[in-house]
């Protein structure tokens, strides 16, 4: 007589052939990319030499698409790990001419930006090539000062970009010594804020926009949290606050310009406001303040009890690039639906030692933090010097179907492959 196979035997014998032969977990690298890691956690690097790698695009297919800046060679990247060695042997230009800090996937099509316009490229899935020609869908966006023009998109269609400042503090004299602040500033009317347009449409300017949030000096960290679809985003704090033998504007202590003001992460409804350039996060005040542009001294509070608070802070000047909220199911139970964010690294800190160059791990209850972060990811640079020269640079991150979690290094264009081994 015939033995029936169990249904659970059944599957066992069935999944591989149908997958074509499921390879094993990879490899992590023997020194974890030389990275420092959480127990349990290991890192490979998945592709290296990538200049300018920004924000990441992870298709369901597990093919890692990256925004790049590099002068020579940016774009779209298409790369892909065809053997399951945790290792990209596949790199492709997806998309060219132009440099970009961000890439998006919206209704088939590829979004990215080019400092001045968001444009879209026709996805084909599982191809690592545009199947055609961009559209354009947002363009006359100011150039110069913080030129990135980061951006995400819901699940309705709404497009949401950010416009950097073009300035530090909206100063009558840019960074000039002890220089009043412009009141009001007029940068505010189209840039250091959020613009909210339609991800379906072309050619659309300022005309057709929603302001939808304002006093955000830089948010290149933005994204949607997908559990609530609320907007959120990082805000790198301004400089010069102190430090004047060090270049700073203002008769603050070099220590004090070291440490303020605190790098933010935000909860972005529309018509919020916060702040920049009449406040800023004081640390030792843990609260907003008055900026000395506008007549502030650290401690007064002004008009700056009106404008919204973050949900989180950071230390000074450790500028933050990526923001994603984890839903996987590889990283243990703790880390589902809290914030990862990537920190780029500082480089006006003296006589203090630079600082950030890695990516933290902000838990969340809802809408509130649910504890001080927690460093995740370290040992990128270890020349912390300048403006990091020699160094790796944490700025994007991006989650695979696998929930494993990606970093972009934009410094010496590395992409790190983190995942969860187990304890």
């Amino acid at each position: 007589m015939r033995r029936l196979l169990s249904v659970p035997a059944v599957l066992l014998a069935i999944v591989p052939a149908v997958l074509g032969g499921q390879k094993a977990a990879p490899k992590c690298d023997a020194d974890n990319a030389g990275l420092k890691l959480p127990a349990g956690f290991c890192a490979i690097v998945y592709a290296d030499s990538l200049r300018g790698a920004r924000h990441f695009w992870v298709s369901p297919q597990g093919d890692v698409f990256v925004s790049s800046q590099d002068q020579n060679n940016g774009g779209i990247w298409g790369l892909r790990d065809t053997n399951g060695d945790g290792k990209a042997d596949v790199k492709t230009k997806f998309a060219g001419g132009f440099r970009s800090s961000e890439v998006a996937m919206f209704d088939g099509y590829l979004y990215a930006e080019t400092f001045t316009a968001i444009v879209r490229y026709p996805y084909k899935a599982g191809s690592l090539e545009a199947a055609g020609k961009p559209d354009t869908i947002v363009e006359g966006l100011p150039s110069g000062g913080h030129f990135n023009k980061t951006f995400t998109i819901d699940k309705s269609g709404a497009l949401y970009v950010n416009v950097g400042s073009g300035t530090n503090s909206c100063q009558e004299k840019d960074r000039g010594k002890e220089v009043p602040g412009k009141n009001p500033c007029t940068e505010l009317e189209q840039r250091a804020g959020i613009w909210k347009w339609d991800a379906r449409k072309q050619h659309q300017t300022y005309t057709n926009s929603v302001h939808f949030a304002t006093g955000i000096r830089n948010a290149v960290g933005i994204t949607m949290n997908p559990q609530t679809n609320k907007l959120w985003s990082t805000q790198h704090g301004r400089d010069q606050l102190g430090g004047e033998e060090n270049g700073g504007s203002w008769p603050n202590s070099a220590k004090y310009n070291a440490e303020n003001p605190a790098e933010e992460l935000l909860q972005v409804n529309q018509g919020d406001d916060f702040g920049w350039p009449y406040c800023y996060f004081a640390v030792d005040e843990k609260h907003l303040v008055q900026a000395p542009e506008y007549g502030g001294d650290g401690k007064k509070v002004g008009d700056c009890a009106k404008k919204k608070e973050p949900v989180a802070t950071f230390p000074g000047h450790w500028a933050p690039n990526g923001l994603m909220f984890y839903t996987g199911s590889m990283f243990p139970a703790r880390y589902k639906n809290g914030a990862f964010i990537a920190f780029h690294g500082s480089w006006n800190r003296a006589p203090e030692e630079q600082a950030g160059f890695n990516v933290v791990f902000q838990p969340l209850n809802g809408d509130k933090a649910a504890g001080a972060y927690e460093v995740f990811a370290d040992g990128f640079a270890l020349n912390r010097v300048g403006r990091g020269g020699g160094n790796h640079r944490p700025t994007g991150l991006g989650q695979g179907p696998d929930g494993s979690l990606y970093v972009a290094d934009d410094a010496l264009g590395r992409i790190y492959k983190i995942v969860y081994a187990g304890m």
